[in-house]
């Protein structure tokens, strides 16, 4: 009956005719016009630069433009396949996105469980307020933090490491560690922010459902289990697929500043490699496939994910 009644509120705000089109668009012109802005946005910066994907099929010439310069096929996704260097830093990226997955993604999740468990409300406002700070900084501040906290003369890390009687290690200059470097800047900086979403989830939640759960003899423990984790599931789910559609987009920022000769054969990723190759070296076609890569996969991925969420959960996006 209420999907009935859905579809009937659906209905009378469908223009019923063509020719009542203008009339229905006048009818609600306030409405369309708060749009304008937002349809505005992606019309010039999302949609008209994908015309500019048009030179990864040609030999650029910035002089000669997109009109005049030569078309040559899929020569650089070929050139692109063949490139050792390009496959190395493909590596790279796909290992630091999938840590950030495994690592980054459920830390906001445990993070806001943990401060709805809190009773004291001001404490807990304490706690959101510190956690959340860290976002408003900027990659070039968080990295010259963790430059300073492991630093091998004056770190603290380091310190705490000759007081145990080791030799101090010099992190930001050794492969084995910038992986792990970027990931854990990542979720310093960004776990307390995203647990905003997940929070506002779980003020939703029937405080009926704790007591009737008290009664029966649930601890937190079982409590948590039983009520929390699935009142936040369908969050999650959307949450992980917009994740997975930015799997290959790491984000140039984030990493390029942690970036030095000695780290670089590990840390460098697609995002670094495109401003390297394409405005330090004015290799415009080839980035650009490589860009086109870049969101076809996340796309290929996001639809495979969003089918297989729907399927076992009934949560998608679309």
């Amino acid at each position: 009956m209420s999907s009935k009644i859905e579809s009937a509120q659906l209905a009378a705000f469908r223009p019923k005719s063509g020719r009542r089109l203008i009339t229905y668009m006048w009818k609600y012109r306030a409405l369309y016009v708060m749009a304008l802005p937002g349809i505005a946005y992606f019309l010039i910066f999302k949609y008209i630069p994908l015309l500019g994907s048009a030179i990864a099929f040609q030999d650029f010439n910035m002089f000669k433009g997109v009109g005049g310069s030569p078309w040559v096929g899929l020569k650089h996704f070929q050139r692109m396949a063949e490139n050792p260097e390009f496959l190395h830093i493909l590596n790279n990226t796909l290992l630091i996105s999938l840590y950030d997955i495994v690592f980054k993604f459920p830390a906001p999740i445990i993070l806001a469980i943990m401060l709805n468990e809190l009773r004291l409300v001001l404490y807990k406002r304490i706690v959101q307020t510190v956690v959340y700070m860290p976002h408003f900084l900027s990659w070039v501040i968080v990295s010259g933090i963790a430059v300073g906290i492991l630093s091998p003369s004056s770190g603290m890390v380091n310190q705490v490491i000759v007081w145990l009687g080791f030799e101090p290690i010099y992190f930001m200059g050794d492969n084995a560690y910038i992986r792990s470097i970027i990931v854990g800047s990542g979720i310093w900086r960004e776990a307390g922010w995203g647990t905003i979403i997940y929070l506002a989830a779980l003020a939703g939640i029937n405080p009926e459902l704790y007591e009737a759960s008290e009664m029966d003899g649930a601890n937190r423990w079982r409590q948590t289990l039983s009520i929390t984790f699935p009142a936040l599931l369908p969050t999650i789910v959307i949450m992980f697929l917009l994740q997975i559609g930015n799997f290959l987009d790491f984000g140039f920022e984030r990493v390029f500043v942690f970036l030095n000769p000695l780290n670089i054969v590990n840390g460098e990723i697609l995002d670094t490699y495109i401003y390297k190759a394409g405005l330090l070296r004015q290799q415009f076609s080839f980035t650009t496939a490589v860009g086109m890569f870049k969101s076809v996969v996340g796309l290929f991925l996001l639809v495979i994910a969003n089918a297989l969420s729907k399927k076992a959960t009934g949560e998608s996006l679309y």
